[in-house]
């Protein structure tokens, strides 16, 4: 049973986490730390062991060791009841751990507390899964009595990397299939969101996970990330973040020629036919822009609404985002956050800039909020450009903030054609009471999810993934499977006699 160890720390303001490896809390071998930042005022919430390519090396030895050891072997049902001891775990400490996602990453912990108890069912739905992986018999077409069936075997050791907006949930779908499987984990969570993926490490420690299945390094991109994703002892890498990242994964994967997933982000298309009540309309939009900040890779950022339905909308639209409640995220009663660092605080203030150029007309929004008790935060207002072409920057770059591009178009071909008009294809969304409009849209479009009349609906049985550059593979579901084990063909010859080739 792996060991247990709680992080030490100087108070209760200031965490401290070293890395996981082999059923144990140990520093970097390096000795270095990095700090974790408060998005709300700055102030640092967290000192984290800073994990580097010796420190992935150690973690991949040690998951090679378990993988080899009894876990790959060990019967799924035993698998499924320390699955099942780690949702358990995590329901009981889901506010707890969104309180700590809201200190790290900024998100309200209305929402961060409920992406908690996701991840517990994430947990629960595996346990269930993990017994129920099996292989299927294939009837011989030749002549002759012989049996053919498939087994699923486990790939080995999983590289998980995960993103910076959704923590836990994240950190959730890398683990809890991979384990269900058969496989063992190495995890890199991101630099500025480390905790929960260090309480996940605990809760697994303590539910009785053996020692070297689950392993969590946090660090740096460029060092503990990159480590992992051309280490030759790694037999798959799950990795959710950004494009020019992604592609150097794939790179850096021929060291062996592992098993890669990649969600890449996205530009979606959120399409609003006018056959639609308004507010009903306007409120699915402004949960599909703004949640967390607009920081989903799955967020409907491009916002398309029909000629004659257009005025009606924009106008209630930006009325609706100036009411957006922003504050405190640790306030039950806040609806938006900050963004999650000074980086991409710049980098949405460039991008509102560069709307503005283009011509883009800015309707609201546009800058930090004037409240003095958000000064220090990395907080930008709910905005909104009208009067968007979408080969416009601000409408195919992915900006990862509160920055709604909304675009008018006449009808359902022209509709189609600008909601494919990007590079990516995460996921996209109809909003009509035309059912046929809408069964036809979802054909056309081309995205790994379409939503219709709904917006963030992501279970853990259903796939996620995405299209063009927003990545291959999925998540979630039955399809996660096929990316998570390997398929062996097994022949047995059931022949009362042998045909002898070579004979006389």
């Amino acid at each position: 049973m792996a060991a247990m160890a709680q992080p030490s720390t100087t108070d209760d303001r200031v965490r401290r986490y070293q890395l996981f490896i082999n059923g144990k809390f140990v520093d970097s071998q390096s000795g270095k730390t990095f700090e974790s930042i408060s998005p709300h005022d700055r102030a640092v919430v967290a000192v984290v062991a800073e994990g580097d390519k010796a420190d992935i090396d150690a973690a991949v030895t040690a998951a090679r060791g378990a993988f080899e050891g009894s876990w790959s072997s060990m019967p799924p049902g035993d698998r499924a009841k320390l699955l099942l001891k780690m949702a358990e775990l995590i329901d009981t400490r889901a506010m707890d751990l969104g309180q700590l996602e809201t200190l790290d990453m900024g998100g309200p912990v209305m929402m961060t507390s409920g992406m908690a108890q996701l991840a517990a069912e994430i947990f629960r739905y595996w346990a269930g899964m993990a017994t129920k992986i099996h292989g299927i018999t294939s009837t011989p077409m030749s002549p002759g009595e012989f049996l053919g069936y498939t087994l699923r075997e486990p790939v080995g050791v999983v590289g998980g990397i995960t993103p910076w907006n959704g923590p836990l949930i994240m950190a959730a779908w890398k683990t809890a299939p991979a384990l269900a499987c058969g496989n063992t984990v190495v995890l890199k969570p991101a630099e500025h969101t480390p905790m929960t993926a260090m309480e996940l490490a605990k809760i697994g420690a303590e539910a009785g996970l053996p020692e070297g299945v689950l392993n969590v390094v946090p660090g740096f991109g460029p060092t503990a990330g990159a480590a992992l994703a051309g280490h030759p002892g790694v037999d798959k890498i799950a990795f959710t973040g950004e494009h020019v990242t992604g592609r150097l994964i794939v790179q850096m994967s021929t060291s062996n020629l592992k098993t890669v997933t990649l969600e890449l982000g996205g530009k979606s298309p959120h399409i609003i036919f006018d056959d639609v009540d308004l507010e009903t309309a306007v409120a699915k939009a402004l949960f599909g822009m703004y949640t967390n900040t607009g920081q989903i890779c799955s967020a409907g950022t491009r916002i398309l609404v029909q000629d004659t339905f257009y005025d009606r909308f924009v106008e209630r639209f930006i009325e609706r985002a100036g009411q957006i409640k922003m504050g405190n995220p640790l306030d039950f009663s806040t609806r938006m956050g900050p963004l999650v660092s000074e980086e991409q605080l710049r980098k949405v203030q460039r991008y509102v800039e560069i709307g503005k150029k283009e011509g883009a007309t800015l309707r609201c929004g546009g800058g930090q909020p004037k409240d003095a008790e958000l000064a220090n935060g990395f907080y930008f207002e709910p905005t909104v450009f009208t009067g968007v072409d979408n080969k416009m920057q601000i409408a195919q770059e992915e900006i990862f903030g509160p920055v709604a591009s909304i675009i008018k178009f006449h009808d359902e071909d022209e509709a189609v054609r600008i909601g494919n008009d990007v590079i990516y294809g995460l996921a996209a969304g109809v909003q009509t009471k035309d059912l046929k409009r809408a069964h036809r849209l979802a054909r056309r479009l081309q995205a790994g999810t379409v939503w219709i009349n709904t917006w963030h609906m992501i279970e853990p049985n259903s796939p996620f993934g995405g299209y063009k550059l927003s990545g291959y593979g999925r998540e979630n579901g039955l399809a996660m499977v096929e990316h998570l084990t390997k398929l062996k063909q097994v022949w047995v010859d059931l022949n009362d006699f042998t045909m002898d080739f070579f004979g006389m």
